[in-house]
């Protein structure tokens, strides 16, 4: 069966795509030693597991669910993390998973009781959340962890000055669909607030010697010199986000770095700690850190090299573990939502086409966040001479997916290719007016299309 032969509305994954953007993780991974764990809060189509399974290291979870799907489906390294955990999932956790990491101090010991015998067993390592306080996105607050007010995360101040006994790692996630930029951004942040977690070098680098593109960022050693003696003995000093980024801000338009702006610390009341070194030798230090997701790293225009540098500066330094879990980059750009007009209705702006798909129900994205998404020979409105109102066939009036143009006229029965929807879009979905769910099938490499999954009438009254 090809393209032209699927039941609509159908997800279709792109077999090939989504093989090649594995294949640009696992070139990180070998190149860097990165541990690269797929995200299934993005995509979860388990039936092309075993593909990813031959590219990546294992799988994060947001709950047991996912946690369950990733032990039966992947059989990988499983790692689970959580803002609270139910009493009666911890046990069931610790058996399937590798990893689990706590969003809180409260929540850690909690439900110590359960984890901790495991933990001493080696068969689980236990992680704390931080939230650094250091915002890369300037919009889409609902995406963004580190907003006021977010429950995502322990900040520094309500950190203990020693990891608690049992936890050998720290785990931020703070972008959202952005280059490399803003994580080295942010891990250099981190790096410097929450220094007093890290382990002591065990070897003396310069990020400066790791990738073309920190080359001109070779000064955000003398930086951080800088920083480490205007800040107190305490972890984490008293450093100033506003100062990082204007400092970030000098260096992307110029090339050079100004020390102008490190500190607002004043170091002629600062007398040094004889204390200091005693203290940092004695802390518990971490043995991994994992830098969360929402890297798009199998973007045409992602700086993989400079990914990989950052990653062999972090574990040269300190011959710790690093962890990244991306989800979108997985299957970015590697699968479709086919859909077919039913009907045209003339307005007064443009004529609307009925499709038996929804923003609502079959890409919710569209109205959260909200985006207008690719759509496969289209344009934006105005540019071609055929100008749509894309719709749905639900009752909600704002079910409106979007306006495009087109090179010729559309007729009832013509299907539209929107494009990007493997992720974020099945995982997502839901049966609002008793729509019923899209196929899920798979594009395979020889262009053969295997419908995997159908649904009907069932499923959508079991979920009520």
């Amino acid at each position: 069966m090809n393209l032209n032969d699927i039941k609509t509305p159908a997800y279709v994954i792109d077999e090939k795509k989504l093989r090649e953007n594995l294949e640009i993780l696992d070139r990180v991974q070998k190149e860097s030693g990165a541990k690269i764990l797929l995200a299934q809060k993005a995509y979860s189509v388990y039936q092309t597991y075993p593909l990813i399974a031959k590219y990546l290291t294992g799988a994060t979870a947001s709950g047991l669910y996912e946690a369950r799907l990733a032990h039966e489906e992947m059989k990988l390294e499983n790692h689970v993390y959580e803002p609270a955990f139910e009493d009666e999932e911890m046990g069931e956790l610790c058996n399937i998973c590798d990893h689990i990491v706590f969003n809180s101090l409260n929540q850690l010991e909690h439900h110590r009781p359960t984890w901790e015998q495991a933990a001493k067993e080696g068969k689980i390592s236990v992680g704390l959340r931080i939230n650094p306080e250091y915002s890369t996105q300037e919009e889409h607050e609902i995406y963004d962890p580190c907003a006021d007010g977010s429950r995502l995360g322990i900040k520094l101040a309500n950190m203990p000055d020693d990891l608690p006994e049992g936890v050998e790692g720290l785990h931020f996630h703070t972008l959202c669909e952005q280059g490399f930029e803003p994580l080295l951004d942010t891990f250099l942040f981190v790096e410097d607030k929450f220094s007093g977690y890290f382990p002591n070098p065990v070897s003396e680098v310069n990020i400066g010697d790791y990738g073309y593109a920190m080359m001109h960022r070779a000064g955000f050693d003398r930086i951080r010199e800088n920083i480490s003696s205007n800040v107190s003995a305490s972890i984490g000093g008293a450093i100033n986000t506003d100062d990082y980024k204007s400092i970030n801000e000098n260096i992307y338009k110029t090339g050079e770095v100004s020390l102008e702006h490190t500190t607002n610390t004043d170091t002629a009341s600062m007398e040094p700690n004889a204390n200091a070194d005693e203290e940092n030798k004695s802390r518990t230090r971490i043995k991994w850190i994992n830098l969360g997701g929402g890297h798009h790293i199998t973007r045409e225009d992602y700086d993989v090299k400079g990914l990989i540098g950052l990653v062999k500066y972090i574990k040269d330094k300190y011959g710790i573990d690093v962890y990244l879990e991306p989800g979108e980059a997985i299957a970015l750009d590697a699968g479709y939502l086919v859909t077919t007009v039913m009907d045209i209705v003339p307005t007064q702006r443009m004529p609307v086409l009925i499709l038996d798909t929804s923003a609502a129900c079959h890409m919710p994205d569209v109205l959260e966040m909200p985006y207008r998404p690719p759509l496969r020979d289209s344009e934006e409105p105005g540019e071609l001479p055929y100008n749509y109102r894309l719709s749905s066939r639900t009752c909600l009036a704002g079910d409106i997916i979007g306006d495009y143009s087109f090179e010729h006229e559309i007729f009832i029965g013509d299907r539209l290719f929107f494009e990007d929807m493997a992720i974020y879009s099945i995982v997502k979905n839901n049966t609002f007016n008793g729509m019923p769910l899209p196929d899920i099938d798979i594009l395979h490499e020889n262009g053969e299309v295997e419908v995997i999954r159908k649904f009907g009438y069932e499923d959508f009254k079991m979920r009520l």
